[in-house]
């Protein structure tokens, strides 16, 4: 054991944040710390760490265990580069070197004995140096600042000139580089493209000391940590594995404690029911009876109802007119900014019903498309149409769209006014704002809760094409699937660019991946794109794809007409299939009606009738074998 909290109890005025918080991290551990905004998660690093004290309880580090701690806002000053920043946490071997240069200048003056005594100190010096791994030091430290993003071009800016999330990784590249024996990590993804959490991910698996991250993202965590601790009003559980495993148990056990709460309400309310009825009967005997059962009942144990039991969701979004099926129509559009160049020539195509995901690193130009099909943008070059009957809705980041005067209620309901109490509540229900919270303004809410807010209203609105730019940033774990469940329910389209991979996963079918300035099309979810990635840069088409315009242009042209006719193909054989069985149907029943009316006198003694039906259900036999050979065929097919 690394790290052992007991009993961590923290009380801000009129709040209960920590309530006797106990856990433990073992050595090497990957561990994850969740819970809603404001459970007390940022908090407990802080006690932790010492740079809050706690109302009651201990933190235990084990003797002589180091500690690295990355807070979410780092404020970096000096006049140090970045690279320069992080080869400071180098400075032994930096001194190491510096003093095995000076042993070398030294042994090339020195004869005799001095010569031996000097070469000895060298060996020594040089084994520390090794046992450091100084050789590779250069390399680690560039390993780690481009594998966190920054380019070469960025390695000699100064620290102070740089923005708060480039401090950030910053600091996150220092603390990486000092190799503590645990490492406690607040919301360490915030300000990284994909590429570099895919490269954090794989730096904290094989990473040698135990990591406690705060994170909201889930997929993030799941490949990293194998123990989560979860802050729940005040108070902390403890599962084994993944995020994905802390999820399934979380579910099992809210959902028997749910069941055990409503048994234990069954027999409250019929025990109540027996007890009115023995008094109704206003005899001795019977009135004893009640007496006897309320005390029963007034010592029974009754189970807490479930915190945070489910809300009102299986609230259908639906918009209120349809589109046709050709929603979006992009036709060779290009941006740049400056003279730099985001993205040339891009064409696609959004169908109706589609969920479709835009994916890729910071800078490549996702929210510039975003705007441009909003209108916010116009496009150097290029065009894009909407289809018929389609009317848009757009949530960008800055969220611009709320009245701090009003309260979430009213924001609501002044622009729905056909709406009725009911189901205001229940669409702010279904994103969390239940009971009095619907009357707070939205000058105090938080980040997240505006987000939420902005949301709610982008999903009663008519929009049946919807354009989201980032729309779980500043959510919780608990908001981010609220809003999965608010977007799986709605029927209409969808367009969005998100960097959350579990969120892409859930939501998405089909995800555009703008690289290279080009965009390449999955037919599937993140999962999918992930190994059709991976198959493709292993089969070393990726240099083809991605590097060489006309290339990837053409490659990406071609796999989207292969996808698209593969669809086509299967659609064909769906409605082949479909018209076989329909014809045999109806063959079938016609050859029955012959059967009856040989049964019919009237026809049974018409020879020229009897031949005529006779010949028919010849042709009708015939053409049965060749449907129902036809019709395996096509099953065969589709398997």
């Amino acid at each position: 054991m690394i790290l052992n909290i007991q009993k961590i109890s923290k009380t801000f005025p009129g709040n209960e944040v920590l309530r006797e918080v106990s856990f433990h991290i073992e050595e090497n551990e990957k561990a994850a710390l969740v819970g809603i905004n404001g459970a007390g998660k940022s908090t407990l690093l802080k006690i932790i760490v010492g740079e809050m004290q706690a109302d009651d309880g201990t933190v235990i580090l084990s003797k002589d265990r180091t500690l690295g701690y990355l807070a979410q806002h780092q404020d970096l000053t000096g006049d140090a580069t970045v690279y320069e920043q992080l080869m400071q946490v180098r400075q032994d071997i930096l001194d190491l070197l510096r003093r095995m240069e000076n042993s070398e200048r030294k042994m090339s003056h020195l004869t005799g004995e001095d010569l031996e005594n000097e070469m000895a100190s060298y060996a020594r010096i040089q084994e520390a140096y090794e046992r450091l791994n100084g050789y590779a030091y250069k390399s680690e430290v560039v390993g780690v600042l481009k594998g966190l993003g920054f380019t070469e071009e960025d390695f000699g800016k100064k620290v102070s000139t740089l923005s708060g999330g480039q401090k950030t990784r910053v600091a996150l590249g220092t603390l990486l580089l000092t190799s503590p024996d645990i490492i406690l990590l607040d919301e360490p993804t915030n300000h990284l493209d994909m590429n570099s959490i895919v490269w954090l991910e794989t730096y904290l698996m094989n990473y040698k000391g135990a990591v406690l991250i705060v994170s909201h993202d889930r997929y993030f965590l799941n490949r990293v940590v194998t123990k989560v601790i979860e802050l729940n009003h005040g108070s902390a559980r403890t599962y084994d594995g993944n995020y994905d495993a802390y999820s399934r148990k979380k579910e099992e056990i809210r959902h028997a404690e749910y069941l055990s709460y409503m048994k234990a309400e069954q027999v409250r309310k019929h025990q109540e029911q027996v007890i009115a009825k023995l008094k109704q009967f206003n005899r001795e005997k019977s009135i004893k009876r009640a007496e006897s059962r309320q005390k029963m009942l007034d010592k029974m144990e009754m189970p807490d109802k479930p915190l945070g039991e489910d809300p009102v969701m299986g609230l259908s979004f639906a918009p209120g007119i349809e589109s046709g099926k050709d929603v979006l129509t992009v036709t060779e559009l290009s941006k740049g900014f400056d003279g730099i160049s985001l993205f040339d020539d891009v064409s696609f195509e959004i169908k109706k019903g589609e969920h479709v995901a835009l994916i890729g690193n910071n800078g490549t130009g996702k929210s510039t498309l975003l705007k441009i099909l909003n209108g916010v943008y116009l496009p150097d070059r290029g065009e894009f149409v909407l289809g018929s009957n389609v009317i848009t809705g757009y949530y960008d980041q800055e969220m611009h769209v709320l009245h701090p005067d009003k309260t979430i209620f009213d924001e609501i309901s002044d622009d729905y006014p056909t709406f009725n109490n009911t189901k205001i509540r229940s669409a702010l229900a279904a994103f969390l704002f239940t009971g009095e919270d619907v009357f707070k303004y939205i000058r105090d809410l938080s980040g997240g809760e505006r987000a939420r807010v902005s949301l709610c209203k982008l999903m009663l609105s008519n929009a049946n094409f919807i354009m989201l730019d980032e729309p779980t940033n500043h959510l919780d774990i608990e908001s981010r699937e609220i809003l999965e469940s608010a977007i799986n329910a709605y029927t209409g389209t969808l367009f969005y660019v998100s960097h959350d991979r579990y969120f892409i996963n859930r939501t998405a079918g089909r995800i555009l991946d703008l690289t290279h300035k080009t965009l390449l099309n999955y037919i599937g979810n993140y999962d999918y794109y992930l190994e059709k990635k991976e198959d493709v840069e292993k089969a070393g088409l990726a240099p083809e794809l991605l590097v060489a315009k006309e290339n990837a242009d053409s490659d990406a042209k071609l796999d989207w007409k292969a996808q698209k006719e593969d669809a086509a193909r299967k659609r064909k054989r769906a409605n082949d299939i479909k018209r076989c069985e329909k014809e045999i149907d109806t063959l079938e029943k016609e050859d029955l009606e012959i059967d009856t009316l040989f049964e019919d006198p009237k026809v049974s003694c018409d020879p020229a009738e009897c031949t005529r039906l006779g010949n028919r259900k010849e042709q009708i036999a015939a053409r049965l074998e060749e449907l129902y050979t036809l019709w395996e065929e096509l099953q065969e097919s589709e398997e």
